[in-house]
């Protein structure tokens, strides 16, 4: 099986799978594209336009077989913040977009995207949970017959109270039975009309019925998209460049996210950065022609593979059936109530949160709940990229607290008594037994700047007590500049105290890392040795005969 590409035996029986999983995937992703695009405030054409520029280039561009892209919520929400916070138009949010597909075909190119893998759970599940949350809220407004409040989900909390103080009744009636229909919906029926469209067909269909006066999605154009090229300075790239930056590792968690649960599903493996230059194209051409940016969809793609799809010919007729349908279809469209689309996207926001980590804080660790709340917190309440950038710092921070604890453990200092270390030699009788010149310092596993702070502090105290030394790394596999640079520190510590140092067990990596930051400049090469045995007998010759004791007759 090829990876992230076409199987050879490409026949008539995975051509009708990938057939009804584009198509299943398409009556996913119609309702889903319309919603999104009027929640990010460019309309629903713009959400339309992205399930068939994301959805169509990433399959045939990318590394996930079975794959479905299009807009999801973290690139909604995100380019909602762009738009409100970022840009000054709409045609600088569409260069915003470009810039991030471009990012994302360099992160492709440049072969980084399985670090994205290494993204801390907590920050994901605050991230998604917030988006999930902000989902809710935003689409509070329209579920009670107003007009979307300006300033993001807090913008909509302020704005809340005045709406319900004027609700259209109609609208939250069809509203709240359209979230009721999402979940109602079984499980069993999904397989053949999917929860979303049940949705929204439910609550169309009531509306019509009622012939009730509420505000509707309103005219979509029924021609290609055209063109958005703008003509924009150096200057204009480097200010936008975070935001861009931001739009881009979302849109590679989500897709890269999906590609895991796809792998899981088929049985195959994806190509990370293969999938990036994909969906890098995906949304360049989206923000060229006016089209949300977006990522790979796990709802979608779980429905595609489930219904037979899987290879890329899915989600390539997937967009192309959303084209031929979405447009042909458009007078149907028009008429469908923005409280029914809220409805439908407010279940989607209650599925993004992760409810089974947030019933379950009580029993979460300190350093994760933290992380996780924070993100949440500044996802709802002050921005996304704030989110996205403080989440990392405090999941980077909490990962070295963790490495810390975990590498000092593995770090023992114990003096050797004279007894111990002479037993072969002399009359252990006549030696001192409380007599412990030397020391004993013994690493294992890796050595990092987690716990390299701390080792001058731990570690120090004992060296100068001792008249020898000796670092045993024979269990180390790895040490890193900051610990290398530390382990000097020790030595210049020993050096000051008059303590004889001796190394034993230096692996290649290890002792190069050493070496070539310099750390052992104070220890003599004959202090170098092999064994633990041979630095005893090089500690038993430094220190010279144990001090004896008289006994009384």
């Amino acid at each position: 099986m090829a990876k992230g590409g076409f199987s050879i035996n490409y026949n008539l029986t995975t051509l009708r799978g990938d057939f009804f999983g584009g198509l299943t995937g398409m009556v996913i992703t119609l309702p889903v594209a319309l919603g999104f695009g009027i929640a990010s405030g460019m309309g629903a054409a713009a959400g339309l336009y992205s399930a068939i520029a994301v959805g169509f280039f990433a399959a045939v561009f990318g590394g996930t077989r079975a794959q479905i892209s299009g807009p999801t919520a973290p690139m909604t929400v995100a380019m909602a913040a762009i738009l409100t916070s970022h840009a000054g138009s709409l045609a600088e949010a569409l260069m915003i977009v470009v810039m991030a597909g471009v990012l994302q075909i360099l992160m492709g190119v440049s072969r980084v995207c399985r670090f994205v893998a290494y993204t801390p759970h907590a920050v994901i599940v605050g991230f998604m949970s917030g988006i999930g949350l902000v989902i809710i809220v935003m689409q509070s407004m329209p579920l009670f017959g107003a007009t979307a409040a300006s300033g993001g989900p807090v913008g909509a909390m302020q704005a809340l109270p005045a709406a319900i103080g004027t609700m259209n009744i109609s609208a939250f009636v069809i509203g709240a039975i359209t979230i009721a229909t999402g979940f109602l919906w079984s499980s069993r029926f999904s397989r053949i009309i999917p929860g979303p469209l049940a949705a929204l067909l439910v609550g169309t269909a009531v509306a019509l019925i009622w012939q009730a006066e509420v505000p509707m999605i309103g005219e979509i154009p029924r021609d290609l998209p055209s063109l958005h090229v703008g003509d924009f300075s150096f200057d204009f790239l480097l200010r936008r460049i975070k935001p861009a930056l931001v739009l881009a590792l979302l849109g590679a968690i989500d897709s890269l996210l999906t590609s895991l649960v796809a792998d899981s599903l088929t049985g195959s493996q994806h190509d990370p950065n293969k999938e990036m230059v994909g969906q890098g194209i995906g949304n360049m051409v989206a923000g060229l022609i006016g089209a949300l940016p977006g990522a790979g969809t796990t709802m979608t793609t779980v429905t595609n593979i489930r219904s037979g799809g899987r290879t890329p010919v899915a989600g390539a007729l997937c967009a192309v059936i959303i084209l031929a349908v979405g447009l042909g279809l458009a007078p149907l469209v028009e008429p469908i109530p923005l409280a029914v689309v809220a409805g439908v996207l407010m279940k989607v926001g209650w599925d993004i949160v992760d409810w089974r980590i947030l019933l379950r804080i009580p029993k979460l660790n300190r350093p994760y709940l933290v992380v996780m709340l924070a993100v949440l917190c500044l996802t709802v309440f002050v921005d996304l990229i704030m989110a996205v950038a403080i989440g990392l710092i405090l999941g980077g921070m909490a990962h070295a607290r963790k490495l810390e604890r975990l590498e000092l453990d593995n770090l023992k200092s114990v003096p050797i008594l004279d007894r111990v270390l002479f037993k072969a030699e002399v009359d252990t009788e006549s030696i001192d037994p409380l007599a412990a010149r030397v020391g004993l310092v013994t690493l294992t596993g890796t050595l990092t700047f987690a716990s390299s702070h701390k080792l001058v502090s731990i570690i120090g105290l004992d060296i100068k007590e001792h008249d020898a030394v000796v670092f045993d790394f024979s269990d180390v596999i790895h040490i890193d500049a900051s610990a290398a640079a530390v382990f000097s520190q020790l030595l210049d510590v020993a050096a000051t105290a008059g303590t004889v140092c001796i190394v034993t067990g230096l692996k290649d990596e290890v002792s190069s890392t050493l070496r070539i930051f310099d750390s052992l400049r104070s220890v003599p090469n004959d202090r170098v040795v092999r064994t633990l045995e041979m630095g005893m007998q090089l500690a038993r010759e430094c220190v010279g005969p144990p001090p004896t004791v008289v006994h009384g007759t």
